[in-house]
């Protein structure tokens, strides 16, 4: 009985564990954010709007590595079957709408790199529109779960995910195109590598909904 249900247990975790193996990129980087700002790195053009206003950045940083790896541990069977789920979703949904606030916040307000283009130009607007769903996304999910209506509340609550998680996927795209063509130095090569870092992640979130129905 132990031989057959250990395999289980570990098939359980495979999800999970590549979900936190995607978000490690933009977590490590956002730790490293966080010890410049805490050790008095030097200021440079890159990194002076942090420094101005830190708050924002810190924010993000803390509401997406908690809504991300917190998140990923949601897709454990054996824990959503307790009310460790119930208790963790009261942390991760107001976690995931801090990071969306602030992701927004910051795309309106701290002056962004030349090749992002205006706040309001085609990327910022982009960034504002995945923002805004992601934070609609988990509150659909929440009040979908205080109906009980379980189904809705875990289609809400993946789509919600699979956008914080986009900064992991972007990631790779990035990569991809730095690879063939080089690091993008425009706006409309970021356009399509951002957008297509969330694009990917609703389409296998929106089949990996229909396949549980």
């Amino acid at each position: 009985m132990t031989s057959s249900i250990a395999p289980v247990r570990r098939r359980q975790w495979l999800v999970p564990t590549g979900l936190i193996l995607l978000s490690a990129v933009p977590v490590i980087a956002g730790g490293v954010r966080v010890g410049q700002l805490a050790g008095g790195a030097s200021v440079t053009p890159d990194n002076a709007r942090f420094f101005a206003m830190p708050i924002p950045v810190l924010l993000h940083i803390f509401g997406a590595t908690i809504f991300c790896w917190l998140g990923a541990l949601q897709f454990v069977p054996g824990l959503r079957r307790r009310a460790w789920h119930r208790y963790a979703g009261r942390v991760l949904v107001p976690s995931g709408i801090v990071a969306a606030l602030s992701g927004m916040w910051m795309t309106l307000w701290y002056p962004l790199p030349a090749h992002d283009g205006p706040p309001l130009g085609p990327l910022g607007i982009l960034r504002l529109l995945f923002g805004a769903a992601m934070a609609a996304a988990l509150v659909l999910g929440l009040l979908a779960a205080r109906r009980r209506d379980f189904t809705r509340h875990r289609a809400w609550m993946m789509r919600g995910y699979a956008i914080g998680l986009g900064a992991g996927t972007q990631a790779f795209t990035h990569a991809a195109w730095a690879v063939v063509v080089g690091t993008p130095t425009t706006e409309i090569p970021r356009i399509f590598l951002v957008g297509g870092g969330w694009v990917i992640n609703l389409i296998v979130a929106e089949w990996f909904i229909r396949r549980r129905r």
